[in-house]
Formats: C-alpha cells, structure tokens, sequence
C-alpha cells in the first residue's frame, strides 16, 4: 500500500508527465507551422530568382491560405 507521500509524488509526476505531453503537443505545432513557412519561403525564393510571376502570385496565395 502506498504511503501518503508516495501517492502525493505520484501525483505530481502525473501532472508533470501531463504538461511535458502539452510541450511536445505545442512544439510539434511550431515545428509544422515552421516547415510549412520554409515550403512558402522555398516556393517564392526560386520564382523571385527567375521573376515567375504566376508562381510568386499561387505562393503567396497558397500562404494566405494557411493562415
């Protein structure tokens, strides 16, 4: 049987394991919102060096619609 001290450290490392599951969560958010925002930055870098205004015009687009 658990002493009260033990469940009570038990507890808390539930709750501490919970918010080091909600860090991950958030981190994996900023990580694809980065990788989608390097995709944007990658698809108007090429079309700016070759002055390819349609596909400057869909990058943009396709950014604006991820917001």
């Amino acid at each position: 049987m658990m002493g009260w001290a033990s469940a009570k450290r038990v507890r808390a490392l539930e709750e501490e394991v919970d918010r080091l599951r909600a860090e991950i969560a958030e981190l994996r958010r900023h990580h694809l919102r980065l990788a989608e925002l390097t995709d944007v930055v990658t698809e108007l870098v090429v079309p700016l060096a070759s002055r390819d205004q349609e596909r400057i015009d869909r990058a943009i687009d396709a950014f604006n619609e991820s917001l």
